[in-house]
C-alpha cells in the first residue's frame, strides 16, 4: 500500500511538472487584450502563453505549422482568416453551448469560430468644419475636388486593406483601382494607424478620415471637446458601410480542449463582452449585452453585403496598393 501511494504521488507530481500553459495566438494587440487574459488567469488558475502578432502573420504561421502547431486557441482581429483556417481543416467545431451565447450573424455558420467583438468602418469628420448634410453620400465621392488634401487613410493598416478587399468584391477590380488612384490624386494623407487619422480630424488637421468607429469614442472619452464624429453612409448596401468581426477558434489538434473551451467561453462571456463594449467601444457579440450608448446600434446601419472571408482576401489588395505606390 505504501509503495502504491508513493507511485501515485510520483505520477501526479510528474504530471504537474509537465503541465503546459494554454497557448494563444493573438492577432489582437497586447495593449487591448492583456487585461482580459490576466482576468481569465485570475478567475480560472489556468496559465496562458500568449503569442502576439498580426492576424495575417498568425494565419500564415498556423497554416504552415498544421497539426504540429503549439497553439490551442486562435484569436484574430479579422475573423475571415479563421474561415480560411477552418477550410484548411485546422479548427475544432465549437460546441453548441458556446455557440448559443453569440448572435447568429456574428459567428461562423458552420460553427468553427465565434465573433468576440465587431467594428464598423466609418468616415470620421470634423464637426466644427463640416456639416452632416455636406458629407458624401457614397464612398466613391472621396475623389471630389472639395476633399482635396483633406482626407486621411491608412493603406498599411489591416482594416483599410480589408475594406479595399470588400470594394474589389462590390465594385470590381478595375473600378477599385481607379478609385484608389483618384483618392491618391486627391492628395489623401497617409497614416500608420486609424487612431492617428481620427485624432487629426478632431484637431482640425483634416476634414475627413477613413477609419474604424471606436477610435472616435475612445478619443472623445479622453477629450470630450474633440471636434470629431462618425458618419455612416445613409443608403442601403453602400460600400462604405462594412462590418469587421474579430473572432476566436480552437485548434482542431489541441491536446487541451477543456481549457481552450474555457477561454472561448470567457471571451464571449459577460465580463469580456462588457469590456469590449465599454472600454474599447467595440460591438459586443454576446446575446443580451448591449453596445455602449454612445455607439450607433448595428441595426441602424445599412451594411453592404460582403462576407468576412472576402475581407481576408488581402494578397491581391496589397498588390494593388503597392502598384499605386501606397505601400
Amino acid at each position: 500500500m505504501t509503495r502504491l501511494f508513493a507511485l501515485m504521488i510520483a505520477f501526479f507530481t510528474s504530471s504537474a511538472l509537465f503541465a503546459q500553459d494554454l497557448v494563444v495566438y493573438s492577432g489582437r494587440s497586447e495593449a487591448l487584450v492583456a487585461p482580459l487574459f490576466a482576468q481569465f488567469e485570475k478567475e480560472t488558475g489556468i496559465k496562458l502563453d500568449v503569442r502576439y502578432n498580426s492576424t495575417a502573420s498568425i494565419a500564415t504561421q498556423f497554416l504552415t505549422e498544421q497539426k504540429n502547431s503549439p497553439a490551442d486557441v486562435i484569436f484574430l482581429q479579422e475573423s475571415g482568416y479563421l474561415t480560411v483556417l477552418s477550410e484548411a481543416n485546422l479548427l475544432q467545431n465549437i460546441k453548441s453551448e458556446l455557440r448559443d451565447q453569440v448572435e447568429e450573424n456574428l459567428q461562423d455558420s458552420q460553427g468553427y469560430w465565434l465573433g468576440s467583438s465587431a467594428r464598423v468602418r466609418v468616415l470620421a469628420y470634423n464637426t466644427d468644419k463640416v456639416k452632416p448634410e455636406e458629407l458624401p453620400k457614397d464612398l466613391s465621392e472621396l475623389t471630389a475636388p472639395k476633399w482635396k488634401g483633406q482626407i486621411g487613410w491608412a493603406p498599411s493598416n489591416a482594416s483599410m486593406q480589408g475594406h479595399v478587399s470588400a470594394l474589389r468584391v462590390l465594385w470590381g477590380e478595375d473600378p477599385t483601382f481607379k478609385w484608389l488612384e483618384g483618392v491618391k490624386a486627391n492628395q489623401a494623407v497617409s497614416y500608420q494607424k486609424n487612431g492617428q487619422i481620427t485624432n487629426a480630424v478632431g484637431q482640425g488637421e483634416l476634414l475627413l478620415g477613413w477609419s474604424n468607429h471606436y477610435y472616435t469614442h475612445q478619443l472623445k472619452k479622453q477629450n470630450p471637446k474633440l471636434a470629431v464624429a462618425n458618419y455612416h453612409f445613409p443608403e442601403s448596401g453602400k460600400a462604405g458601410n462594412i462590418l469587421i468581426i474579430s473572432g476566436v477558434g480552437i485548434n482542431k489538434h489541441t491536446k487541451n480542449l477543456t481549457d481552450a473551451e474555457k477561454l472561448v467561453n470567457f471571451l464571449v462571456g459577460p465580463y469580456a463582452q462588457n469590456y469590449f463594449a465599454n472600454e474599447s467601444f467595440e460591438y459586443p457579440t454576446r446575446k443580451g449585452v448591449a453596445a455602449n450608448a454612445a455607439v450607433t446600434p448595428l441595426n441602424k446601419i445599412p451594411f453592404a453585403t460582403v462576407t468576412q472571408q472576402q475581407l481576408a482576401d488581402i494578397e491581391p489588395t496589397v498588390t494593388m496598393l503597392r502598384k499605386l505606390g501606397l505601400l
